[in-house]
Parts: C-alpha cells; sequence; structure tokens
C-alpha cells in the first residue's frame, strides 16, 4: 500500500509545465513539519488537476498522494528524485482536501469501505 498525506506550507510559487505529451504538471515544493520541529521539503508534481487551487508561496496545503522514485537523465548521468505524486491538493479544511482525504483514508484495510 502507498498513501501519502502531507499537511504543510509551499516554500515557492508552484510551477507549471506543459509535456510534450501534451499533459500539464504542476510542480509544489512542500514544507512540512514534524512532531519533533524538524522541517522537511517535499517535492509534489500533480498532474493534469482539473480544478488546481490558485496558490503562492507561503500557502498551507494538504496534498493527497503516493510516493514515488522517478529516474531522468541529466547530461550525461541518470539521476533519480523521490516525489509525491499527487492526486489532490486543497487548502486546510476546504471540502475537497476533506474528501481526498476521506478517499485516502477509504483505501486502507479496517478503515473505511477498503
Amino acid at each position: 500500500m502507498n498513501i501519502a498525506i502531507l499537511r504543510g506550507t509551499l516554500s515557492s510559487d508552484p510551477r507549471i509545465a506543459e509535456l510534450p505529451s501534451g499533459s500539464t504538471v504542476h510542480n509544489y515544493e512542500v514544507t512540512t513539519v514534524d512532531e519533533s520541529g524538524a522541517r522537511h521539503s517535499v517535492p509534489v508534481a500533480w498532474f493534469d488537476p482539473a480544478r488546481p487551487p490558485a496558490l503562492v508561496a507561503t500557502d498551507e496545503v494538504i496534498v493527497v498522494g503516493i510516493v514515488r522514485r522517478r529516474w531522468f537523465r541529466a547530461g550525461a548521468a541518470t539521476r533519480s528524485q523521490t516525489e509525491v505524486l499527487a492526486s489532490a491538493v486543497a487548502r486546510p479544511g476546504s471540502a475537497a482536501a476533506r474528501r481526498a482525504i476521506d478517499r485516502a483514508v477509504a483505501e486502507v484495510p479496517g478503515h473505511g469501505s477498503g
């Protein structure tokens, strides 16, 4: 099972790119804070979102998705990056955030309908 739920703030404005395939990817850098107060920067990619919220640096967000490791060529070298592949990005407390979290929790065996 691979489910990721993040709550944090955007450390920079979202970057939106159109891919050669015609898809659009929204890239976010989300800073989370753990129980000890340590900060962690998490790259997030959201492909072809139907209705992405208008967000800017320092906005608080909820991200629901999966963790993936992506391989790519950078010059002559092969590199990798671990990121969250989002199925939803929303403002905390919004109906969209609640629906996304409820769907993710329902996938966990013993919780909800999963």
